[in-house]
């Protein structure tokens, strides 16, 4: 009884001995590459906020004797201090950014929202050359814009005032694009038909029928205006003279100034700094959950 012999595969000419067996190593070195670059870039991002926090707990003498990344003892003087400085005037530059970040990211996610649903609804001469002009907004610099903003509102004598940093970020060019692709995704146009034939005025159909529809990108244009608006430094510095009317952001970078002759102000500066962050954090946290809300409504609609 004979057995039968299997022939054995040839290695391809060309072809070391093995290279089968390397490959599929060489793809997962190949792969962890997106990863480390990830890890890379969250580190870069995440190390000048771990140098604030450890910073801020550090008193005038730990921060210049002291390692980098070792924790101080000084938060709760640097807390008082920055509490007494000027009778409190850093809770008031904070109450100014949350007046012109709130009134302004709503104001312009008003304005975003009517502007949008516009341009996506309705038919209208002139209306992609309308949308190509605001295209072009999207990509000006806001710094190229400063200064004709100053002239033009020095005209109407309101520099120095809490409007000349709110008028200039209520238009939004970024929030209408965005407000008018999501209109156009979100609202069907034979809902805004059924509402007409129902006898429902346009502003009746805007505010009860598509409004609803937009709230979650309205809430991304509200939150992306909030950031800019917070963190704008280059407006109030143009537009505003008195301290009193200052931002977080303007406040702060006297204080920098000031502690170019008083080394004693950098742990002020620096505490404020991790201060001012926090309520973007919380905004954040608190407004993610429309997000949820809106994916979990897809999620079960038929």
């Amino acid at each position: 009884m004979s057995s039968l012999a299997v022939p054995q595969a040839e290695p391809v000419a060309g072809s070391a001995p093995g290279t089968a067996r390397e490959r599929p190593p060489l793809r997962r070195r190949i792969a962890l590459i997106p990863t480390v670059t990830l890890l890379l870039g969250a580190l870069y991002c995440l190390l000048p906020v771990a140098w604030v926090v450890i910073a801020a707990t550090k008193s005038g003498r730990e921060l210049f004797s002291t390692f980098t990344f070792l924790p101080g003892t000084g938060f709760a003087g640097n807390l008082r201090d920055l509490n007494a400085y000027r009778d409190g005037v850093y809770w008031q530059w904070m109450g100014n950014s949350a007046l012109y970040a709130g009134l302004g990211a709503l104001l312009s996610a008003c304005v975003s929202a009517v502007s949008g649903y516009a341009l996506a609804i309705y038919r209208f001469r002139g209306r992609e050359t309308l949308f190509n002009v605001l295209l072009a907004g999207v990509l000006m610099p806001p710094v190229i814009l400063a200064v004709p903003q100053y002239l033009l509102l020095a005209k109407a004598d309101l520099t120095d005032s809490y409007l000349s940093v709110l008028l200039p970020q209520i238009l939004s060019p970024y929030g209408v694009y965005l407000a008018r692709i999501y209109a156009a995704a979100a609202v069907p146009a034979d809902v805004v038909e059924a509402g007409r034939m129902d006898g429902a005025s346009e502003w009746r159909i805007f505010t009860r029928i598509a409004l609803p529809m937009m709230i979650p990108g309205m809430v991304t244009v509200f939150l992306f205006q909030f950031v800019a608006i917070w963190n704008n430094f280059l407006l109030p510095y143009i537009m505003l003279s008195d301290d009193e009317k200052f931002p977080i952001t303007l406040g702060l970078f006297t204080l920098l100034e000031q502690g170019a002759n008083t080394p004693a102000l950098y742990t002020l500066v620096i505490t404020g700094a991790l201060l001012a962050v926090l309520p973007l954090v919380v905004l954040f946290l608190v407004i993610q959950r429309f997000w949820s809300l809106d994916l979990l409504s897809g999620a079960v609609k038929s």
